[in-house]
């Protein structure tokens, strides 16, 4: 007997390693493409040449990756946030763009998710799943039905073809209905029995209790818009409007240091929103699995 315990402790610790190997494997690949980045962001051009640039044509050698900068300089740093105006000109229009957006989507997707999890009205699962319909849909499909209502309504090269379209996204109300739904009913009666109205109850239990939800939802809609690139492209002609998702392609050609640079900067709010809001991004996804 003691030699069966010994074989199957060996045979777990080996699945573990082996388990342990994979999976440190595939967070080096996860995490392999943005070491480069910022590595590439303190290079030199001289050496950004010698190494990266040759896809683009413009490149001295074949790709040669580094992880260390040969000759570290913040060159490209210096240059994206002291000499390159535009880039704060964009960086504006980007917070301009998806910060009333998001206060928009809290507006109008917060009472309309509590509608659909709390509330019994003809039509609500016809209702829902064309809410669920609508978020399926890729861009490409609604993109010359939004030009055209955008265009008649004289919205077309300006801040609110970004801004209007955003804030009746359906996919912040499918997140916020499932976080509302697993708000367990006994809260809700014990606000009732202390006198609480609808509405306080929504406020005072709904809400509170949601947030995992609601957070999740604004957070994944301020990547989306933080980032989107066809909307602008498509609905915004002058340069002066641009955001900052815009900013890397038109820069990359003649200025690949700074583009290097200028995606850093770009991905730091995203990232400083996850890593602050990760609790209740985890909470929000799973939220449609808790029960009471």
């Amino acid at each position: 007997m003691p030699d069966v315990f010994r074989k199957i402790k060996g045979s777990k610790r080996g699945n573990a390693c082996i388990r342990t190997a994979f999976l440190s494997f595939a967070c080096l690949s996860v995490w392999l493409p943005l070491i480069l980045m910022v590595s590439a962001s303190f290079m030199p051009k001289d050496e950004l040449l010698w190494r990266y640039l040759s896809p683009m044509g413009i490149g001295m050698a074949p790709v040669r990756a580094s992880l260390i900068p040969s000759y570290p300089t913040m060159e490209a740093f210096a240059e994206l946030l002291f000499r390159s105006p535009g880039f704060f000109v964009m960086f504006w229009n980007s917070c301009i763009q998806v910060f009333p957006m998001l206060f928009g989507q809290f507006l109008v997707g917060v009472p309309a998710a509590w509608a659909f999890a709390r509330f019994e009205f003809p039509g609500k699962k016809g209702l829902f799943l064309f809410y669920i319909l609508l978020m399926v849909l890729p861009f490409q499909v609604t993109q010359v039905s939004n030009y055209l209502v955008l265009d008649r309504l004289g919205l077309l090269n300006s801040h609110l073809s970004l801004i209007l379209p955003g804030i009746w996204s359906a996919f912040p109300v499918f997140i916020m209905t499932r976080s509302f739904e697993a708000v367990p009913k006994t809260l809700l009666e014990a606000a009732y029995l202390d006198g609480a109205g609808e509405g306080q109850a929504f406020f005072l239990v709904g809400i509170p209790a949601g947030s995992p939800g609601i957070v999740t939802a604004l957070t994944l809609s301020f990547i989306d818009g933080w980032n989107a690139l066809e909307q602008p492209m498509a609905y915004l002609k002058d340069r002066s409007l641009w955001p900052l998702s815009l900013y890397l392609p038109d820069i990359v050609q003649d200025k690949a240091s700074v583009a290097f640079a200028a995606g850093i900067v770009m991905m730091m709010p995203p990232v400083l929103l996850y890593l602050n809001g990760e609790g209740e991004l985890e909470q929000g996804v799973a939220a449609s699995g808790v029960k009471e």
